[in-house]
């Protein structure tokens, strides 16, 4: 399972956007109430500082003493105190103003230095692995490298590099050789693509004995298939400890044994899925579905309803993965796994990055490119303090540049994915499409395209055989007709 990872950005911020920078307000002291959203107290209180408040009354005068018959002077002493009290409420009310003025000018301008970049989790134990991971994969040749070196890097990252990655080569070639010699004892031909493939995919769908040992068909793990809960899942390494893969798992298995034994086949494409497929001797590429073990066809892909015809004409799906795009991959599964074991920082950026200048219309590293800028732009408002599910607290946000090219980014990146004619798949939609491929009429027919290619090969081969013995027998002719010479000694004569 090759899970895309990717979540739409549904936020307030979709819906209202911010487009243009607004203008701050006037230095002139505005009301109390004129900066709306801005006089939160969330920037702090606009009295801090100061003994004043609202209920504060100055004293009356000390000569002023009030009886029955003053109360024309108790009137006037009365309009005067209220006089002075409203005169200092005024006071006040431009005090606080301009101390929120203040406050939110200063929020602003903090606002605009501030680094918008994801803070690093590199202080993180674990991490370094992965960076030790990156600096190996981007030191290969994307052109001519080892798919069993950059599988089990990946991997091993995730372990914090304490996998025996040596022991894991070797079984890997061990069991290349056991299957190579399986096809010699069968009298099958070796240099055939056709006949290796064949061969792997018993090795994956039927028992085999296999060096003495009896080797049992791989089954598919349909417990966290995704990764959800135990990111190992995904891993060659987990498959091969336990008997049981997924379509992650698997295929990169069959391709990692591919490569061992001088092979071609590659990898394909699917909404939430992958699979491997190689040429026949028809010229005719064929499907190779590990997680049940069949050939399957083009047809049986499309039936699941989530491949747009723009995905056809982009080539997201159902296309051989080349060298560059399948490391690209590699990068993709990388960055995931740190995601999983730590979270989203720059790193995962940077590895993102890379992916998809290997891959530029991979769809995974696109989503996951998404993902990365969505969670950078949130970080941001969040250390702002604006709510982005809030649509009047998020249109502060216009007042800082950075968020808008982010925000503009963001759109652009969505925009991309939809015109790569991206259309998610749901989990319970996925686990019904694989369950229905494994059909009493899909197995007939695929048992009988494995048949067919078999036999094919075994007539290849007859007619090699008869081809290499009447060319044994023309060479021993040419020999028998060739004059003889016999030295004549000298000596003799």
């Amino acid at each position: 399972m090759r899970k895309i990872y990717f979540t739409a950005f549904s936020l307030c911020i979709s819906q209202f956007g911010f487009t243009q920078i607004p203008q701050l307000p006037t230095v002139s002291r505005p009301q109390a109430n004129s900066l709306g959203n801005y006089s939160s107290s969330v920037y702090g209180s606009p009295m801090n500082g100061r003994n004043s408040q609202r209920n504060y009354a100055p004293s009356m005068p000390s000569t002023y003493q009030k009886t029955s018959n003053s109360v024309g002077q108790h009137n006037t002493y009365e309009a005067q105190r209220r006089t002075q009290n409203d005169a200092f409420l005024r006071e006040i009310d431009r005090d606080m103003a301009e101390v929120q003025e203040m406050q939110f000018r200063s929020w602003v301008d903090n606002g605009r230095k501030m680094s918008f970049d994801l803070p690093s989790l590199s202080g993180k134990s674990g991490t370094q692995a992965y960076n030790d991971a990156y600096n190996k994969l981007t030191a290969m040749d994307s052109n001519n490298y080892s798919l069993t070196d950059v599988n089990f890097t990946v991997e091993n990252a995730f372990y914090d590099n304490k996998q025996d990655i040596s022991k894991l080569k070797s079984g890997i070639q061990k069991t290349a050789k056991q299957l190579l010699q399986k096809m010699r004892e069968r009298k099958q031909d070796t240099e055939s693509h056709v006949s290796k493939n064949l061969m792997l995919f018993e090795y994956f769908s039927k028992d085999m004995n296999l060096g003495g040992t009896i080797h049992k068909a791989f089954e598919y793990d349909f417990n966290d298939y995704m990764g959800e809960k135990d990111w190992s899942k995904m891993f060659v390494s987990k498959l091969l400890k336990t008997g049981s893969g997924q379509c992650h798992s698997m295929p990169q298995y069959y391709l990692m044994l591919a490569e061992a034994m001088g092979t071609e086949a590659y990898l394909s494409l699917a909404p939430n899925h992958s699979y491997v497929r190689f040429m026949d001797d028809e010229g005719q590429y064929r499907n190779i579905e590990l997680t049940n073990g069949m050939f399957s066809t083009d047809t049986s892909l499309l039936e699941s309803g989530y491949i747009k015809s723009e995905a056809l004409q982009s080539k997201i799906y159902m296309e051989n993965l080349t060298k560059k795009e399948l490391l690209g991959m590699a990068y993709f599964d990388l960055a995931r796994g740190y995601v999983r074991k730590f979270g989203y920082d720059e790193f995962v950026n940077k590895v993102i990055d890379k992916a998809l200048e290997l891959y530029p219309n991979g769809i995974a590293p696109n989503t996951e490119k998404a993902n990365v800028e969505q969670v950078r732009l949130l970080s941001g408002l969040k250390r702002l303090g604006i709510n982005p599910q809030d649509k009047r607290d998020i249109e502060r946000a216009g007042y800082f540049p950075k968020a808008n090219e982010l925000l503009q980014q963001l759109q652009e990146q969505n925009k991309r994915i939809d015109e790569l004619g991206y259309a998610e798949m749901p989990s319970d939609a996925y686990e019904s499409w694989l369950k229905g491929l494994k059909t009493e009429k899909n197995k007939q027919e695929s048992d009988a395209l494995a048949e067919k290619m078999r036999l094919y090969q075994l007539q290849k081969q007859k007619e090699k055989q008869q081809q290499e013995a009447v060319k044994k027998a023309q060479e021993q002719k040419k020999k028998d007709e060739k004059p003889k010479y016999f030295p004549i000694d000298p000596n003799k004569l």
